[in-house]
Parts: C-alpha cells; structure tokens; sequence
C-alpha cells in the first residue's frame, strides 16, 4: 500500500519518536510510506475552542495534502478523530471542501486501528523486554472506538509483561486546552492517573497519544516515579538487539 505518514503537530514539532516508529513499522510490514510536505495542524484547536472558520485553511491544505494515498496513518487517535468527525463541520458551506473531506477522511487512521483493520496484524514482530501498562486515551477509545486493538498489539510483543491499569479508561486530565483554561483540574486528573500508573509497579506508560503521555509523563517525572512514557508506536517499533 502507497501510505501517507501524517505526523501531526505534537509529533512533528516535539515528539518525532513516534511518528518515527510509525514508519519503521510500516515499512517492516511492506508498506511504502511518504511524508507530504505540505501537511499542517489538522485544525482540531481551532475547532475544539470555537474559530470554525480559522480552522477551514486548515482543513483545505489537509485534504490537498492527502488527497493522492490508499490510505493515511497518523500516531495519534486525537487528531485522527478531528479528521474524521470535526472535518465535515468546518467544511460546511463549501462543496468541493466538503466533497474532499467526505473522500479522504475515511481513509485517514489512527496506527493501532490501521495495523489490525486495514492490515490484519497483530503480530508486528516486536521485542520489548519490561512491564508496561497502557493508557486507552479518550480520543481513542470514545470516537474512534479502537477498544482493544492496542491491547492485542502489546500482547503479541516477545518478552513484554502487560499489566492492567486501574481505571483504565478515566481521562488523564490533559484535554489540550481544558489543561490551559482548567489547570487544577487537569492536574488533580492526572494526578489519579500517575496514582493508578504507580500502583501497576511498571517501568513504561504506553499510549496511543504524545499529548497525553506528555502530561501524564510530567507528573510521573516530578514524582520520580522512575517510570518511562513511551507512546505505542515506539514500542512496536522496538526489536531485538535495538531496546529504547
């Protein structure tokens, strides 16, 4: 398959690992994958806070961007789930935007739902020696409703340990700019999260988001908890011979 990596801003600007790995698994499993230049911010932050219409530009160089692949993949279910349910909002009003987004927008996934639906692996032919416990973040699991496709994924890495996190699927606090405007709140979330981090005695925090994962893994550091994050991708990415 001819794929599209899209990097998304977090990944490009701050977190390059995981769209890194991205690739690296794409490539073992056969895929051939490009990075367009031309991508941007999807335009989920204009959305989420109400500019609409300063989200449009955004959304236009997207679909141009994007506009000639079998398929996009991105690692992050955040920007993934702006694509696919935020994109065909701002559109309205435009027909040949909104012809495009209804064209491309399926296409686009998230990396652990690509992995499993698209291509039908679970088996990625990682090696990860050490417990790791894995956050479903909210984005992930309550619009893209990858349920446990992350989950089967980490099972199927050699020699890793998975634990079970408790309250699992309890938001880590971050929310992008719900952490801005509501930073006691999002602390005292993510608070519960480290807690319940802490309580599963693993040495790595997994998950499909860097946004969430940056926050988490703050309050981790602060703690010195002497836990790692790393997002999904980087552990799949992992083989034997090269431990991150």
């Amino acid at each position: 398959m001819r794929v599209a990596l899209f990097a998304t801003c977090l990944g490009d600007a701050m977190f390059p690992a995981a769209p890194k790995a991205t690739v690296q698994i794409l490539e073992r499993l056969g895929c051939e994958v490009e990075f367009p230049a031309a991508q941007t911010c999807c335009g989920q932050m204009h959305t989420n806070t109400g500019y609409r219409k300063q989200a449009v530009s955004s959304v236009r160089t997207f679909v141009d961007a994007f506009a000639d692949y079998d398929a996009v993949v991105a690692p992050s279910g955040s920007c993934v789930a702006s694509v696919r349910h935020q994109h065909a909002m701002v559109a309205e009003g435009d027909k040949r935007l909104s012809r495009a987004v209804a064209r491309i927008a399926p296409q686009v996934h998230e990396l652990s739902e690509f992995l499993v639906d698209v291509l039908g692996v679970t088996d990625v032919g990682a090696y990860f020696p050490h417990r790791v416990t894995y956050h479903p973040t909210c984005h992930s699991v309550r619009l893209l409703r990858v349920g446990d496709k992350p989950l089967r994924l980490l099972r199927a890495v050699r020699s890793l340990e998975l634990a079970e996190l408790p309250a699992a699927e309890q938001c880590c606090g971050f929310g992008g700019t719900f952490a801005l405007k509501n930073p006691d709140v999002s602390v005292a979330m993510g608070a519960d999260k480290a807690r319940h981090v802490r309580e599963t005695d693993a040495e790595v925090l997994c998950a499909g988001d860097s946004s969430c994962l940056m926050h988490i893994g703050g309050l981790l550091s602060r703690q010195r908890s002497g836990i790692r994050v790393m997002h999904l991708a980087e552990i799949l990415a992992s083989t034997e011979g090269i431990d991150r």
